[in-house]
């Protein structure tokens, strides 16, 4: 498993050059991509393509590579493999038939991200590519007690702000854009202001999304509503389940049944 540079094509490390120059077969989701990687740093390496559409039929034809003896390199078009990008079929088969799997470190835009960002780094969570369904979205969100990582689209991320705001205006949050690259931005302040500002100026590149960690009411309201809507699913009428749950937390029975039929 090689990462490979999440922009500036410098940030690659020397044993990842190494594994590629070697490697018998490199395997990556765009070849096109990968190969101007290689030309920068004077490899010559065959390639062979493996993404999210082919993974589960090339991981097979690749573990059977393995283990007839040759060294398979692994890249992503940016990042470490498997880190919201193909790599998993690969792992699990070597896994499953006991191949030598080895993994190098490297960059990775969420670690990146949350470095820049300022926020409290000794607990979070890393989502991936956030949800598209609203209520998935607004959940997460704002039910999330450490620091929040997440992919987002530039086009949904003035959105996504402004759901944010919504629910907790003064939120800490980072928009890391473009990271190593030369257009770099990372802009910092409340939920309020970010929403506001790329409303008005729409994000253009890749983005990472850094949250601070939602206020404890607000992540134990959330919580509690979870089970609400899972009492309610199990057939427990509206009012009565809220305030059995609200006995149990020390919320507001009205509280919670306001939240209940607002979201």
């Amino acid at each position: 498993m090689c990462p490979t540079p999440i922009g500036n094509l410098e940030d690659v490390t020397l044993r990842v050059l190494t594994a590629l120059t070697e490697a018998d077969v490199v395997a990556c989701e765009d070849t096109r991509h990968t190969k101007v990687l290689l030309e920068r740093h004077g490899i010559a390496a065959r390639l062979l393509s493996y993404h999210e559409h082919n993974e589960r039929s090339r991981a097979g034809e690749l573990a059977a590579r393995i283990a007839a003896g040759e060294v398979v390199a692994l890249v992503s078009d940016a990042g470490m493999p498997l880190i919201s990008d193909p790599g998993f079929e690969l792992v699990r088969e070597c896994v499953e038939r006991g191949l030598p799997l080895e993994v190098l470190p490297g960059a990775s835009a969420a670690v990146t991200a949350l470095v820049a960002s300022g926020l409290p780094a000794e607990r979070f969570i890393f989502a991936g590519f956030l949800p598209r369904a609203r209520g998935e979205l607004q959940r997460l969100l704002v039910n999330t007690s450490e620091t929040l990582i997440a992919y987002e689209s530039p086009r949904r991320l003035a959105a996504t702000l402004g759901l944010l705001a919504e629910q907790d205006p003064e939120r800490s949050v980072v928009v890391c854009r473009e990271l190593t690259k030369i257009h770099e931005e990372i802009r910092r302040g409340s939920a309020a202001d970010l929403a506001a500002h790329y409303s008005r100026n729409p994000a253009r590149g890749e983005v990472v999304l850094v949250c601070g960690a939602a206020p404890p009411h607000r992540a134990a309201r959330e919580e509690a509503l979870t089970a609400l809507r899972q009492l309610i699913a199990a057939g427990a009428r509206a009012r009565p389940a809220a305030a059995a749950v609200a006995g149990l937390t020390g919320l507001t029975a009205n509280e919670l049944y306001r939240a209940l039929t607002a979201g």
